[in-house]
């Protein structure tokens, strides 16, 4: 099913005739990163996060619970016109889409916001995390007046900690008991980047990466 689905997106960001003679248009490429590309979340995506949402992975982990594909869709369209956040579809240089990402709580007096990150679980495990978390990053401080970028996620969490640290994100706390999953109580761990750590980190920033693939 996620690889049925996976391959009509990619069809579809390649500009390619579905069967059906409905046409397509290809999707553009907003945003570059170190092994991945952005482009922006489209209501037609709907399906594709909808099948992300159901992994038991994602809804044991993250607390993310299975919806109907109506209401993903609307959820998509209600977002896209909220002005605090910008929703990306992740994709390998291929086209090949593998994640959902979205920096939401966008305050610009501040410089704040959050980060979420959502991956198709046959490409998790492969970097494929910290580069689209990098990526984000670079443009929220490198396009948007960010000060400070924060994620939480469960304390049990582990995969999702590893690439937040590996992406330069430092602990600050833990709110206890802070989520009902179910039928438990779970701590929620803080975590966040600032500007001047971003800056300070050794890596090639999105806008210096080779485009290649595409």
């Amino acid at each position: 099913m996620i690889e049925d689905v996976a391959e009509a997106v990619a069809g579809r960001l390649a500009g390619e005739e579905p069967e059906d003679g409905d046409g397509g248009s290809a999707r553009e490429v907003c945003w570059r990163g170190r092994g991945v590309v952005f482009a922006s979340l489209d209501v037609d995506d709907a399906e594709l996060v909808h099948v992300w949402r159901a992994d038991p992975v994602a809804a044991h982990e993250v607390g993310m619970w299975p919806r109907s594909l109506s209401a993903v869709r609307e959820r998509i369209e209600r977002d896209r016109d909220e002005h605090d956040r910008d929703d990306f579809l992740v994709l390998l240089p291929d086209g090949t889409p593998i994640g959902h990402i979205a920096l939401t709580d966008q305050d610009m007096v501040d410089g704040t916001a959050e980060i979420m990150l959502m991956l198709d679980p046959d490409h998790r495990g492969r970097g494929y995390g910290v580069d689209a978390v990098d990526a984000l990053v670079d443009l929220a401080f490198g396009e948007l007046p960010m000060q400070r970028v924060q994620a939480v996620t469960h304390t049990t969490n582990t995969a999702a900690l590893g690439v937040l640290d590996r992406a330069g994100f430092v602990q600050e706390g833990v709110r206890r008991s802070a989520c009902l999953h179910r039928g438990r109580r779970y701590d929620v761990a803080v975590l966040a980047l600032l500007r001047d750590e971003w800056q300070a980190l050794i890596r090639p920033r999105s806008w210096d990466v080779p485009v290649t693939g595409q």
